[in-house]
């Protein structure tokens, strides 16, 4: 009887786990569907309101489960330098690791080229969810990607520190009166 139960408790383990890593790999991430002209915007040096830019070859996929799964890939015509006369640059050179079956974004490949100079970052969307902005970085070759991440405001919010009075009100979530 014990090596019966042992047996049922290792298969249960392997399968909890197992579910597990599928789980957090392939089961929240969904296709983004194409919205023509809105997938790849970019903020206007001094403007508020992201502007498109021409773009070809997109593929997204996001999860409802963080604001912080979005990727996207996509080719552009339009260089790093001519979109850093119009467009405002990011600090933002860390790029997240992408699901490995999502082969089109490549994270350390990406970085390097941000850190060696054949790419650039640039703002796309303030506070696309709260506390999180959208980064689109392009390369010398035209590649470019996008992804999200946390802002001043949205560190402060998922650490526990006092947000304080910079930061936007947080919406309100759902829930009763």
């Amino acid at each position: 009887m014990g090596k019966f139960l042992s047996i049922v408790l290792i298969v249960a383990a392997l399968a909890a786990g197992g579910a597990m890593y599928y789980l957090q790999i392939y089961g929240f991430y969904d296709e983004v569907e194409l919205q023509p002209g809105q997938d790849v915007m970019l903020l206007p040096l001094g403007g508020d309101t992201p502007q498109p830019i021409a773009y070809s070859a997109f593929e997204a996929i996001d999860a409802e489960s963080s604001p912080i799964r979005y990727r996207a890939c996509f080719r552009t015509e339009l260089t790093p330098e001519a979109l850093a006369q119009l467009f405002e640059l990011s600090d933002k050179n860390e790029p997240r690791n992408a699901p490995g079956w999502f082969d089109c974004f490549d994270a350390a490949a990406l970085g390097a080229d941000l850190a060696a100079g054949r790419a650039q970052s640039f703002l796309s969307v303030k506070n696309i969810s709260y506390g999180v902005d959208r980064i689109v970085a392009v390369t010398q070759d035209g590649r470019g990607y996008v992804w999200h991440e946390l802002n001043k405001c949205g560190h402060k919010a998922y650490d526990g520190t006092v947000v304080g009075e910079a930061c936007p009100p947080r919406p309100e979530t759902g829930g009763g009166e």
